[in-house]
């Protein structure tokens, strides 16, 4: 599910964090990295639970209305096809995601109008009302659609949905974008045979190689701390350093640490990484300068042996 760029990111935050305190404290620090990776598969578990509350809610809604005090005719001859949508259904039985929602207490069972309120923004959607239509056509991928749209469309710009998760957990923001890709992945690998033991994808791609990455670049960043910075400040002839956006020389000293430490991450895949996490946490021009620095030091490293690169296309 998370991918190495993702790890840089959260490393990132938990950095500039520590940076800003100027407080190193690297056993509380890595245990809160940790603790905050885990947590955006925590919001995973919540929006796919989303599912199958909004497919109860549905069902709940039509039971209520037949036995109203005078039911119409389309109440008590209620549409069905939404409650039984075949994904809403897959992931409603799904043991995986039932069992690790209840180990983590994970559950909407407080916020009923929330659920509510984004129920009655679905079933007023005109795509929504198509779907439901009798002459609509039916089938597996006309249900895996319906969810998509709801995922893409209504799900992940719901107001409250963001300010629920705001005032739970002030870093879930920015995760947003990375569950989002991974609740759709998760609908579009659905298939009409797979049953309540579909598995789900789990956090890391590697956890073991991929928490001693993070960790490593985590501990490494900061212990370098005063060696990178040293080598920034020739590097821009001098410039004191603290007249540098924190984030670019933090960016900067990440960039230095994979690339001295990693002996299998190719120094051209580094640099090219820690330029696009400057576009989204930087200024305009920042891609620039730091091209340009990681550049000058890089080749300094590299004719001083600091960066040895080992394994097929990687030496240097």
């Amino acid at each position: 599910m998370l991918n190495r760029r993702h790890l840089r990111v959260k490393a990132l935050h938990f950095l500039y964090a520590a940076f800003q305190s100027g407080k190193f404290e690297f056993a509380k620090g890595e245990k809160d990295l940790l603790g905050g990776i885990e947590k955006v598969y925590d919001l995973y578990l919540y929006f796919l639970l989303l599912v199958q509350e909004v497919s109860e809610q549905a069902l709940q809604e039509i039971e209520m209305a037949k036995v109203k005090h005078l039911p119409t005719h389309s109440d008590l001859n209620p549409n069905m096809r939404f409650v039984e949508n075949q994904i809403g259904k897959l992931l409603s039985v799904n043991i995986e995601l039932q069992k690790k929602c209840n180990n983590k207490k994970i559950a909407w069972n407080d916020e009923p109008e929330m659920i509510k309120k984004f129920f009655f923004l679905i079933k007023n959607d005109e795509r929504f009302k198509a779907y439901m239509a009798e002459d609509a056509a039916t089938g597996f991928e006309e249900d895996r659609k319906i969810w998509l749209y709801i995922v893409r469309e209504l799900m992940f710009d719901f107001e409250p949905f963001q300010f629920y998760f705001e005032e739970k957990s002030i870093i879930w923001i920015d995760d947003f974008q990375i569950v989002y890709n991974a609740v759709i992945k998760t609908i579009e690998d659905f298939k009409v045979t797979d049953n309540e033991n579909k598995s789900l994808p789990s956090l890391y791609k590697d956890e073991e190689d991929d928490r001693k990455f993070v960790l490593e670049l985590y501990r490494k960043t900061l212990l370098n701390d005063k060696e990178n910075e040293k080598v920034i400040s020739q590097m821009t002839d001098n410039w004191e350093v603290e007249r540098i956006a924190m984030m670019d020389v933090l960016l900067m000293k990440m960039a230095i640490t994979e690339a001295t430490t990693f002996s299998n991450i190719p120094v051209k895949v580094t640099l090219n990484e820690y330029i696009e996490l400057s576009k989204n946490y930087s200024s305009p021009k920042s891609k620039v300068f730091i091209n340009g620095i990681l550049d000058k030091i890089f080749e300094l490293y590299k004719t001083e042996g600091k960066i040895k690169k080992t394994g097929r296309g990687l030496i240097e």
